[in-house]
């Protein structure tokens, strides 16, 4: 039987790819629901293709209006409720999590709370709510695979060997785009210069989070509750050719790697049809057409976000979710152009060591501290 599947952030780069996937596995699988923002054309596109059964809009202007031009058989969900009817709808048996940032911690939950598998591209709603996704996972029975290529890559390394027989995680990045530039001229990075990722095309947020290393700093506190391992026991290694996408060293010393061109639709599949692989075309490996590849330490003097990280993931509570919501408010004031690049890694930290953290937070308190950091955080914006 087909495998119904639910895109939430369909019109995303992480959406694009996975209806893709689904285009090309119509024989296995259903689109039955599509979620987006505000991208309405695309979002028709998508719905003449896959012909869903149920579409959600969270732009509140795109969901009038497409309310009034909507001429398919796909039904428009309530503006409040739509997301989260999607992400547990019985119907379902896979929700795929592509809403960008704190937002799709709900969805996560919900799609948990259902017993559905979630394939998680949302790395917000592990960084900010993973205790409560591993609660809720283990009392439900439902099931999270990482769509994330860093995590993808570790839990496919994993099969190799059991939990107690790792000795450390192995997170590699490409280095973004200022990997090799001198950090005294980091103050002059436009928008544009930072949007240009020498590996992966990826939306505007991610993209700027590679540039500042935060979207590797994020990675290590959602690989840390995810594997539910020690943040000492993650290392970070640049890799500036992203072909091997991460790695777990076992106490024999044996290092398990995952290698492939970087190609989203690798790791969206895997968490779509595991157990099973399917056959693809896409970006075919030669080892002999390679060359070298290379790797080297982070600087943490040029990415401070990095070393944040370590620090946050180590404290847990509601830290992580004012880090997250700070930056967000950070990297929105700089594609604005109100800040500049190196003003994003000082309003995060300043925003968390401002902060009172709460361990073992409730969902309630996760939300309060999201708003929180991202009220504090554009307080600086506004004072830079």
């Amino acid at each position: 039987m087909k495998k119904r599947v639910v895109i939430l952030g369909s019109t995303g780069s992480i959406g694009c790819s996975a209806l893709d996937v689904a285009g090309k596995n119509g024989d296995r699988l259903e689109v039955i629901g599509l979620s987006a923002h505000s991208n309405i054309d695309l979002l028709m596109e998508q719905i003449a293709r896959f012909n869903p059964r149920h579409v959600a809009l969270t732009d509140k202007n795109a969901h009038s209006q497409f309310y009034k031009i909507n001429k398919s058989s796909a039904e428009l969900l309530d503006f409040e409720d739509g997301i989260t009817y999607l992400a547990s709808m019985a119907e379902a048996d896979i929700v795929l999590n592509a809403i960008v940032g704190a937002a799709g911690l709900k969805a996560s939950l919900e799609t948990l709370k259902a017993g559905k598998r979630l394939a998680l591209a949302n790395k917000e709603s592990m960084v900010i709510g993973g205790h409560l996704i591993n609660a809720l996972k283990k009392e439900s029975g439902g099931e999270l695979i990482p769509v994330d290529s860093e995590h993808s890559a570790i839990w496919q390394a994993l099969i190799s060997g059991k939990k107690s027989e790792i000795r450390k995680l192995i997170l590699t990045g490409s280095g973004g785009p200022f990997r090799t530039l001198p950090k005294e001229k980091f103050a002059s990075i436009t928008k544009d210069q930072a949007m240009s990722h020498p590996t992966w095309k990826m939306g505007p947020k991610i993209t700027v989070d590679s540039a500042t290393m935060m979207n590797k700093g994020l990675e290590i506190i959602e690989a840390s509750l995810l594997f539910e391992i020690a943040p000492d026991k993650i290392e970070v290694v640049i890799h500036p050719q992203s072909i091997i996408h991460s790695m777990v060293e076992f106490i024999d010393s044996s290092i398990i790697a995952q290698m492939s061109y970087p190609d989203m639709r690798l790791p969206i599949a895997y968490a779509l049809f595991y157990p099973d692989r399917v056959f693809t075309e896409n970006g075919h490996l030669s080892p002999n057409d390679l060359g070298n590849l290379s790797f080297e330490p982070p600087d943490f003097a040029k990415f401070p976000l990095l070393k944040a990280a370590y620090k946050v993931a180590n404290y847990g509570g509601t830290l992580a979710a004012v880090f997250n919501a700070a930056n967000e408010a950070a990297v929105a004031a700089f594609l604005k152009e109100i800040i500049i690049f190196n003003q994003i890694p000082d309003i995060v930290i300043n925003t968390v060591e401002k902060h009172t953290n709460k361990v073992n937070p409730s969902y309630e308190d996760i939300v309060d501290a999201d708003q929180w950091g991202r009220q504090f955080a554009e307080k600086l914006v506004g004072q830079k």
